[in-house]
């Protein structure tokens, strides 16, 4: 959160003018003097200091640049959301199309999407397979994000929007 001009409560405050030059400790009252004649904001920099720092700067880029800051922490920490879908090695060519299509859908709108194939016995080289032809198909979609994963009862894959 930023504070601006009348919200910074403290007595005094460091102040730094327009030009980054040092205009040393002063009041809040003259440093809200000293910004209206140039036509700029008071902007408190951080509150964990005694006098807290503050600084001038032009009239609304602090808040510009504030919420630009929140924009891209926002963005910056929101992961990928994953979508499974979960097969089997003899899974019907109509539920292999439909699985495909959404898969297809999902990439195309900035998801990321892990096929886990479920193995029984001896089915880890079909499996694969069934991967590879996923993989072939989605590369104009996505990357793979990891390569083809074979553990004892699953093989999986994960795909990241292109």
């Amino acid at each position: 959160m930023i504070l601006v001009n009348e919200k910074i409560k403290a007595k005094e405050v460091a102040l730094t003018g327009l030009n980054g030059e040092d205009l040393g400790i002063v009041t809040t009252s003259e440093a809200l003097a000293l910004a209206k004649p140039q036509k700029a904001d008071l902007v408190c920099t951080s509150l964990l200091s005694s006098p807290p720092p503050c600084k001038l700067v032009a009239k609304g880029t602090a808040r510009q640049e504030a919420e630009k800051e929140k924009k891209e922490r926002r963005t910056s920490d929101d992961p990928v959301k994953t979508k499974e879908f979960r097969l089997s090695v003899h899974i019907e060519e109509h539920d292999y199309d439909a699985k495909l299509n959404q898969m297809r859908k999902l990439l195309e709108s900035g998801k990321a999407v892990q096929p886990v194939v479920r193995i029984q016995g001896k089915e880890g080289e079909a499996a694969r397979k069934l991967l590879e032809r996923l993989a072939a198909y989605l590369s104009a979609y996505g990357r793979k994000e990891t390569g083809f994963q074979i553990s004892g009862k699953q093989a999986t894959v994960k795909f990241l929007p292109v």
